[in-house]
């Protein structure tokens, strides 16, 4: 458990810079939150699991806070390898399927509702995978443990109250 929470702790370093910005807001299994309170925002991450494959970067999902742009549990992705330019990025949790909005490399809900869909379908189930198609014509399929993540989700929006 200890070589996972140091992992966990270096890979979100990794992940999300400049480091002297950001205030750890604690570490739930697989998930961490984090305020930045320069920006200032707060969010809930995890980096995927690690799938066969080549990886192109590090794959995360994350559950964003802006307090001053009004913007709560905003649902965000961040793919393994970029992706056709005709493919679909899909999330799957639990038997439901959503359909993200996206670049290259990243995805977004497609409005609040999703978001909201999303992270309750997020807080009730133990995994999810994000899938598309790669440039080479190969499947991306990034997985992630969910267990953490509500409470994760949770301490980022408490974390942003204060920012308000």
């Amino acid at each position: 458990m200890r070589k996972r929470f140091i992992f966990l702790s270096l890979a979100l370093t990794a992940i999300s810079t400049p480091l002297a910005a950001k205030e750890s807001l604690g570490i739930f299994n697989s998930w961490g939150a984090f305020r930045d309170a320069e920006i200032p925002r707060c969010y809930a991450i995890a980096e995927s699991e690690e799938i066969n494959g080549k990886a192109e970067r590090k794959s995360f999902a994350s559950i964003g806070f802006w307090p001053k742009r009004k913007i709560r549990r905003q649902f965000h992705v961040r793919l393994s390898r970029d992706r056709s330019s005709n493919s679909r990025v899909i999330v799957s949790i639990a038997g439901r399927r959503f359909q993200l909005t996206a670049n290259r490399s990243d995805g977004w809900s497609q409005d609040k509702r999703m978001d909201a869909a999303i992270i309750a379908a997020i807080r009730s189930s133990t995994s999810m995978t994000v899938e598309s198609v790669g440039r080479d014509g190969k499947s991306i399929v990034d997985a992630y443990r969910l267990r953490g993540a509500a409470t994760a989700i949770d301490a980022a929006s408490l974390g942003c109250s204060r920012l308000r």
